[in-house]
């Protein structure tokens, strides 16, 4: 698995997780919340599978 996030786009993702995640904790949002675990564990590994599935990279290194 070839990173292919840039910075701002990993930030992102951990924040919106972080953010869907607790609401789902506190119940504001509800079990749907819990979608967060995706762009969360994504934002974290830096790789993305839909990214690579349509040629997409937002990380700054060359391949």
């Amino acid at each position: 698995m070839k990173a292919n996030e840039g910075n701002v786009d990993r930030a992102l993702r951990v924040l919106a997780g972080i953010v869907l995640i607790a609401l789902a904790i506190t119940g504001a949002i509800g079990i749907w919340g819990w979608i967060g675990i995706v762009p969360l564990a994504t934002g974290l590994m830096g790789w993305c599978p839909l990214y690579t599935m349509l040629g997409i990279n937002t990380c700054p290194l060359k391949q």
